[in-house]
């Protein structure tokens, strides 16, 4: 007998965010169940769920414990794939609704950012064999002790790419609110055009850098594993992008997309001995708090002292600044002082390797908008500035235009 085509279909909070939209998810699973192929489906929080139980959390507790966090947070993702089950069998169906844990998914015990270890899928071949339709809470997994785990914002991203690889799925499908990649938010920027096909490789650095269609861990799954991911919206029929690994065809083009990412924060200590050894003892102290710093900059010392500035999630700012002021002192640096009005507005595309004058074009951008840059940061296919958070929409719209990246 022909092995049945394997599917697994994503829809965000977006997409099922009310009754309505919860029975358009389960029509639009319905006709994309046959008899030649299984449907595995991830499901997000209604709505606004995850930013309404976190608020609820920080109401009792402004420090709230990381497990019982995840003990809440895990919650949403359970009412809406029951919810979206219970959707699916009004339309005639059979399905079956099965928590992180029900599918064997195993992590780490990083509570709230967990990173999955193993996945069993038992339980979903099985249903499958029974021809129902699946429908898993994403999200979310435990933990060898069996405590309940998240995987991060955009970790249902991550739920539906892990069990694509775990199942040997043929695609994976990400349903969201949008009809796929764009050159940057088109809610923002009329002229943002839809590309057909991205890269790997470039979809992970323009999630990393701050597109919020996808989670960039889940990226890295999918490149490493080679699952072909389609983008596409919850609310037409219409193709969406898909994300591949190297297309021939793009090699030619520099610049293709442009992201902004509001939620950073910039620190700086002044007047650092200038010696050697010191920067390593200022960055092992923040790490030991858990903060991730990401751009760092140091200036040239012409006096034996030195600033040095680096950039962190607004999430981590408060342990941060706590551990920099604590090292600060101890190295007999001056003041430390953090700014949470920054931005990092980025380019990004594979052909930077084989053009030049990408920099020096973005940069002038820039310049000729009055927009300063505090800080740069480069890779192999991208370019960051942060810059002042006022500026950052104008700085895109104005990027998207030099770069030719408009309908």
């Amino acid at each position: 007998m022909a092995r049945k085509k394997i599917i697994v279909q994503k829809f965000g909070g977006s997409s099922v965010a009310n009754i309505d939209r919860i029975k358009a998810v389960a029509k639009r699973i319905v006709e994309t169940k046959t008899k030649d192929n299984n449907i595995a489906v991830v499901v997000s929080a209604l709505g606004d769920t995850t930013d309404e139980l976190e608020e609820m959390a920080f109401q009792i507790n402004k420090t709230p414990p990381e497990r019982e966090m995840d003990m809440l947070m895990s919650t949403g993702e359970q009412i809406s794939c029951a919810l979206l089950a219970m959707a699916v069998k009004t339309l005639g169906y059979d399905a079956i609704s099965f928590t992180g844990k029900q599918v064997g998914i195993k992590t780490d015990t990083s509570h709230t950012k967990a990173r999955i270890i193993s996945i069993t899928g038992d339980r979903i071949k099985k249903a499958h064999r029974e021809n129902k339709i699946v429908i898993v809470a994403g999200y979310q997994g435990v933990t060898i002790d069996d405590d309940i785990t998240t995987l991060g914002r955009g970790g249902s991203d991550l739920t539906a790419v892990a069990l694509a690889q775990a199942l040997k799925a043929d695609v994976c499908e990400i349903y969201t609110d949008v009809t796929g990649i764009f050159t940057t938010d088109p809610r923002k920027v009329k002229e943002a055009r839809k590309i057909k096909t991205i890269t790997f490789e470039e979809m992970l650095e323009m999630a990393s850098l701050g597109a919020q269609v996808m989670q960039a861990r889940s990226i890295e799954v999918a490149k490493r594993f080679n699952i072909p991911i389609h983008v596409r919206s919850s609310f037409s029929k219409e193709e969406g992008t898909m994300i591949v690994k190297d297309t021939k065809k793009l090699e030619d083009v520099a610049v293709r997309g442009i992201t902004n990412n509001k939620s950073e924060a910039k620190i700086t200590i002044k007047a650092v001995p200038d010696k050697s050894g010191i920067a390593a003892r200022i960055f092992t102290e923040i790490s030991k708090s858990g903060a991730n710093v990401d751009i760092i900059v140091q200036n040239v010392s012409h006096t034996k002292l030195t600033d040095i500035s680096f950039t962190v999630p607004k999430s981590d700012l408060n342990k941060a600044l706590t551990a920099t002021k604590s090292i600060a002192q101890k190295i007999k640096a001056g003041e430390v002082t953090a700014d949470d009005n920054i931005a990092r507005v980025s380019i990004v595309g594979s052909g930077m390797r084989s053009h030049h004058g990408i920099a020096a074009q973005m940069f002038k951008t820039l310049a000729d908008n009055k927009i300063n840059i505090e800080m740069i940061s480069t890779s192999e296919i991208s370019i960051s500035c942060i810059i002042d958070q006022k500026s950052v929409e104008k700085a895109v719209k104005a990027l998207h235009q030099s770069f030719g990246l408009g309908k």
